[in-house]
């Protein structure tokens, strides 16, 4: 079961493992007595641990038969599952002290005599990691080389994805399955950003998590997400009554959530930033909109500025300074013969419209020039936007064709598996460069014509 995080294995899964290791290592392989691990109080315990269905198939039966990605999980899972049931490594452990002066150096070696469960992972006896050379009492050494390496303190790093995944385990906070959900919501509405494998909070987020934990200290409070899966456990297992426990938490959550919303109401006219508008003198405000954070007039609606702006390294907030782009002319307006501009929705996406709004509200989408590549359909992929601003391609004959990529279409196929089209991507090993929308395919080309590659070999 894939989002368990028991590690208590079945009698007969342990009885396998046994057998594969005597037979096929020898029984100084496999420790004196059978090996139990302790579960935590607060995994989720009603299935096994993640193990191969059988020990005796190993990473190499299937290598030819899995995807590189697939035969990587089973080689960790297997490698991981006989380690576990092994005996332990054996090492010599040797050290010096080196007298110079009044100070004392010292130094510290160590050789694998038994690799034990480390055999799994290819190491033998004999293997090195740091050794020390032959040395004799009252010996004289030699400096051979003096290095000085000057190190401050460091600030805790930043979250990445597992060492967030661990912390909340470590907190009692969530389960494997509500783990995936709780990132995703960071990102998705966007409280905080990754860069570098490393969150980053927006200030949105940092707005919000003051908010909550000013207004709802208790719930906010580390513990009392933990307390409440425990406490809820108890009524899944009869020893709780579920409705003194909901009567206990409403008892202060309401009066909270109720002043809450008299509190918060000043929050919509944005947060102060000790910026005057330029038009009006009235303080400017950080405000959260579907793009985004950006600078508004706190005098709204009398005065309607809007400003972009970014971070400066200390802190501050600096104004983007606008640039008065002329807009693109497309083509002329079929309805009153003005010209036809190309514009940005609301949400980001382009469109075109015809540059005698209000009089003429003729509009069109953003035509990509690439036919729907859904068989029998005839359409064309035209520019979209998601409700959160993210662009994609759809079929401008929806909803009849809901045919749609998050990419930019390029109407080419694939010489792989035959797609009628290739989009254009953009990552940061591969930079940009053109894929098979297709998930099942994995080809991949340059944009300047270069080796195709697949990601399966």
């Amino acid at each position: 079961y894939m989002r368990t995080d028991s590690v208590r294995i079945a009698d007969e899964a342990r009885q396998a493992a046994k057998d594969f290791i005597v037979d096929t290592l020898g029984p100084e392989y496999y420790p004196a007595k059978p090996r139990y691990f302790k579960t935590k109080a607060s995994a989720q315990d009603a299935h096994e641990a993640i193990r191969p269905v059988d020990p005796a198939v190993t990473p190499q039966d299937v290598r030819a038969f899995l995807p590189k990605e697939q035969f990587s999980l089973y080689k960790l899972i297997w490698e991981r599952f006989l380690a576990s049931q092994m005996a332990e490594a054996r090492f010599w452990d040797t050290s010096a002290e080196i007298a110079a002066g009044r100070a004392v150096f010292k130094a510290k070696g160590q050789r694998l005599i038994f690799p034990g469960y480390l055999k799994v992972y290819g190491m033998e006896a004999g293997d090195e990691a740091k050794t020390l050379p032959p040395l004799a009492q009252g010996q004289p050494l030699t400096l051979a080389e003096l290095k000085t390496d000057q190190k401050f303190t460091q600030p805790p790093p930043r979250y990445t994805e597992a060492s967030l995944v661990r912390e909340l385990e470590e907190k009692g906070i969530g389960r494997p399955s509500t783990y995936a959900s709780i990132i995703s919501t960071l990102i998705d509405r966007e409280y905080a950003r990754l860069e570098e494998k490393h969150f980053v909070p927006s200030e949105l987020g940092a707005t919000v998590s003051d908010l909550l934990s000013d207004h709802f200290a208790a719930i906010m409070d580390v513990g009392f997400t933990a307390g409440m899966e425990a406490a809820l456990d108890e009524v899944a297992e009869g020893k709780r009554d579920w409705v003194a426990l909901l009567t206990d938490f409403t008892g202060g959550f309401y009066p909270a959530l109720e002043k809450a919303a008299e509190d918060m109401a000043a929050v919509k006219a944005g947060k102060e930033t000790g910026l005057a508008c330029e038009k009006c003198g009235k303080p400017m405000v950080i405000k959260f909109g579907r793009m985004g954070e950006f600078l508004a007039c706190s005098g709204y609606p009398e005065c309607k500025n809007t400003s972009n702006f970014v971070r400066t390294p200390d802190g501050g907030i600096e104004l983007v300074a606008r640039q008065a782009d002329e807009p693109v002319v497309v083509g002329k307006c079929p309805e009153c013969g003005k010209d036809l501009v190309l514009k940005k929705s609301r949400t980001g996406s382009r469109f075109v419209a015809c540059s005698g709004y209000p009089a003429c509200r003729h509009a069109e989408p953003f035509r990509t020039g690439v036919t729907c590549p859904r068989e029998g359909c005839g359409g064309e992929l035209v520019e979209k936007s998601s409700k959160r601003g993210k662009i994609f391609y759809s079929c401008d004959r929806y909803p009849q064709c809901d045919y749609a990529v998050w990419d930019w279409p390029v109407a080419e196929p694939c010489p792989k598996c035959g797609s009628k089209i290739l989009v254009k991507k953009r990552t940061q090993a591969k930079g940009e460069h053109l894929a098979c929308p297709e998930k099942s395919c994995r080809y991949t080309r340059a944009l300047d014509g270069g080796e195709p590659s697949d990601d399966t070999e």
